[in-house]
């Protein structure tokens, strides 16, 4: 199949039919600049309509071999097998370019459906076989993309002109332009002619100053390929542009982008939205990764660091609904859909007569699912809807201290190898926020000392008013959900005094959660099935980090667990960079192994076991593990 787009230019197209197939395919020839002759026994009032308003031809009779005379392209659209395919026999002896309507693989070509938006034009082509799919796609990228696409194209076709009068080399033309287009489209858009003149300069400017400086002017960034996830990226590769550094952006799949069909909970895995891109920044594919910092685990693994925190967008939950105005409107019974365990148990101590149930999918996603009726409501981050400038037809922010956000919920975190300090003053130069920093580090303190995972049922918000820091928290716990709810005020001149803050508030909140509180364990993992024993283990409210083969684990010196465990002798083995960084921790945490084999791998690897199951069943492995934790 060769797609192509040809401009009608008041050539003339037949239609062989009257009902409706034939009227959408008038509408799409007519928008594409062609005159139309349409031939059916009977028509369709508005395809007659139509031939009137447009000053096309018809003729109220059957089809004649005759009717093709002077047409550029012929369509058999009736209801009749034998006549469309007379229709095609003929525009073939004719070298008339036919398309079956009925039996598209008999004809040249296939009519694909089409958005425009300015003078841009998105064509999507289902091999006639799924029309009504096709027509929701349509709309889907209208809505997607807007009038900003048009102007960022008009902004490049000027950009373009500028590059061909200031460059010879078609090689040189075609990589600035490659990287122009990588430009943020908000940016694009906004660009008069002058900006984008100036913009072009600089681009020019930096490539004249040679290959050795080009190489240092050029990184890698790995990110996740959601919408958000490259409109965040593509404002950090904009910053990092106006100091004179491109960036190329490379999209790495994570675990939590593949599994779409259960909660984020029950994947069986910290770091759902992280490792993957920590994986591409270890074996160089990429320089720096963009984290919506709410993502990351409290603790970060020894060999990576924050290079910077961006400036944090609007940091609130919002409740949204095409039905219903406010979330005190929702009636008993409602529907409302949320994948974070915290704003569910919040959401449930608000109003513990509403239905809370899973929904998995990016933020464009959701909102469908949520306009196709699914759900009464949804709550989604105001950044994320912020970021791509949509909106449900009723979307209402909650106060923080009503529903307490993620932690650093709205900001970005811009993380890349230890080793790499040069590249960390860069990105720091470029993005961080001083402000948003000192109040991320408050609320990962107090996550890191809460020992709590991204999908802990935990909210806390630090807020900065010059040096006065306010922070709110909120932590569920029981079921039905009883919150837990602090809030500190205090000085933070500094990072050092927003970290002791935070960790004030965590250890507020720790004496008042119960006795028997979550404790934590790391359960390394060798297979990708959702693993028994950590199922079992969080339904006793035990903490389990799953590690998986390879992965460095949790920075001992900023969270010991309780225990390791070791429910095969190859996890032991799985544990490997884990063990690596026990080895040199001031302490160690306590060593449980599933059976006596477990137990003689854990101990030629230097960790002796303080508990060995008497046999290596996961029933008798979970009791021992739990009654030692209880103890």
């Amino acid at each position: 199949m060769l797609p192509i787009a040809l401009h009608g230019d008041g050539r003339r197209a037949l239609i062989v039919g009257g009902g409706n197939v034939a009227l959408r395919k008038a509408h799409a020839l007519l928008a594409a600049g062609l005159t139309l002759r349409v031939v059916a026994p009977a028509i369709d009032a508005r395809l007659r309509a139509l031939i009137d308003e447009t000053h096309g031809s018809l003729a109220l009779r059957p089809y004649a071999p005759e009717d093709l005379d002077g047409v550029a392209l012929a369509v058999a659209a009736t209801d009749r097998e034998e006549v469309n395919a007379a229709v095609v026999d003929d525009a073939r002896g004719a070298r008339v370019l036919v398309c079956d309507a009925v039996h598209p693989e008999r004809g040249d070509f296939t009519m694909q459906a089409t958005v425009r938006v300015g003078d841009l034009t998105f064509t999507i082509d289902s091999g006639g076989s799924t029309p009504a799919f096709a027509k929701r796609l349509a709309r889907e990228l209208g809505e997607r993309f807007d009038a900003r696409y048009d102007a960022a194209a008009r902004t490049l076709a000027r950009m373009r002109a500028y590059v061909r009068t200031a460059l010879d080399d078609d090689a040189e033309r075609g990589a600035v332009m490659r990287e122009l287009a990588e430009l943020p489209i908000d940016e694009l858009a906004a660009m008069n002619p002058i900006a984008g003149e100036d913009r072009v300069e600089s681009v020019l400017a930096l490539r004249r100053h040679g290959d050795a400086a080009r190489a240092t002017a050029s990184v890698i960034c790995a990110s996740r390929a959601s919408a958000l996830a490259m409109t965040q990226t593509r404002m950090v590769a904009a910053r990092l542009a106006e100091r004179g550094t491109a960036t190329t952006i490379v999209n790495v799949t994570t675990t939590g982008d593949r599994v779409q069909d259960r909660p984020i909970a029950a994947i069986g895995s910290e770091n759902v939205w992280v490792k993957e891109l920590e994986v591409a920044l270890r074996d160089g594919r990429a320089d720096y990764a963009v984290h919506s910092c709410k993502d990351l685990p409290g603790a970060l693994a020894p060999d990576m660091h924050l290079a910077a925190i961006s400036r944090r967008e609007d940091p609130r939950d919002a409740f949204c609904s095409e039905r219903y105005a406010r979330f005190e409107d929702l009636p008993a019974g409602a529907v409302v859909g949320t994948s974070s365990l915290r704003r569910r148990t919040q959401l449930q101590a608000l109003r513990p007569d509403l239905r809370y149930e899973d929904i998995r999918g990016n933020v464009d996603t959701r909102l469908r699912k949520l306009r196709d009726g699914q759900y009464d409501a949804i709550v989604l981050a105001m950044a994320g809807l912020n970021r791509l400038h949509v909106r449900a037809t009723h979307t209402v922010p909650f106060a923080t201290e009503t529903m307490v956000p993620a932690v650093a919920q709205g900001a970005l975190a811009i993380e890349v190898l230890a080793a790499k300090t040069h590249l960390t003053q860069l990105l720091r130069d470029a993005v961080n926020d001083e402000a948003t920093e000192r109040c991320v580090a408050a609320e990962r303190a107090a996550l890191r000392l809460l020992r709590a995972g991204c999908n802990a049922p935990l909210g806390i918000h630090a807020g900065l008013d010059g040096e006065t820091m306010t922070i709110d928290a909120a932590y569920a716990q029981g079921d039905p959900p009883a919150m837990i709810r602090e809030r500190i005020v205090g000085v933070a001149a500094d990072g050092a005094q927003a970290e002791e803050l935070g960790e004030r508030i965590a250890r507020a909140l720790q004496a008042r959660i119960a006795p028997n509180r979550p404790r934590s364990v790391v359960l390394p993992r060798t297979q990708e099935r959702p693993s028994r024993i950590a199922e079992h283990l969080r339904a006793r409210g035990i903490d389990v980090i799953e590690l998986r083969e390879g992965e460095h684990g949790p920075d001992p010196h900023a969270l010991l667990p309780d225990f390791v465990l070791f429910p095969s002798s190859g996890s032991v083995a799985a544990a490997g960079r884990y063990l690596d960084a026990l080895r040199n921790a001031e302490r160690r945490p306590r060593v449980a192994a599933m059976g006596p084999q477990s137990g003689a791998a854990a101990r030629d690897a230097g960790f002796e076991p303080d508990v060995i199951s008497p046999d290596a069943s996961i029933d008798a492995f979970v009791a021992i593990v739990t009654e030692q934790l209880e103890a």
